[in-house]
């Protein structure tokens, strides 16, 4: 059995990305965990935009607090999100994520990540066969 709290993890280095400005994220299950899928708190912060394009993942994404939109790159659709919303990124959706009040956001990835990816300038991950090299952000 696995046991994490989320604050103590916020405090060790399975917090990526808070130096970006637009988000941060806590892996609180990562691959080396044994599923086959990742779990994260995500927080999308207040008046930001985030290019996000996962070609490699599968993510779906439960808003517990804040407030935001999602918009669909390909037919320019906005999707308003409040809490107890869900978005699924079934046909890995190239998308922007904003957000009007700081949003905290329950994740989970499959293939599930190594908690060391980067994104790409095109708003994607590596896939799991092709590790990043860089440090996280």
């Amino acid at each position: 059995m696995i046991v994490r709290n989320l604050e103590e993890a916020r405090n060790s280095d399975r917090l990526v990305g808070a130096e970006n400005g637009n988000w941060d994220s806590t892996r609180l299950s990562l691959a080396d965990d044994g599923g086959n899928c990742s779990f994260h708190i995500t927080r999308i912060y207040e008046g930001t935009e985030t290019h996000i394009h996962y070609k490699h993942h599968f993510e779906a994404v439960f808003c517990m607090e804040g407030e935001g939109e999602v918009e669909t790159l390909a037919d320019g659709k906005i999707w308003p999100i409040k809490p107890g919303d869900i978005y699924i990124l079934d046909q890995h959706d190239e998308h922007l994520l904003r957000a009007s009040k700081t949003m905290h956001l329950a994740c989970v990835f499959t293939p599930g990540l190594t908690g060391k990816e980067v994104h790409r300038e095109d708003g994607s991950y590596a896939p799991a066969n092709e590790p990043d090299d860089k440090t996280p952000i």
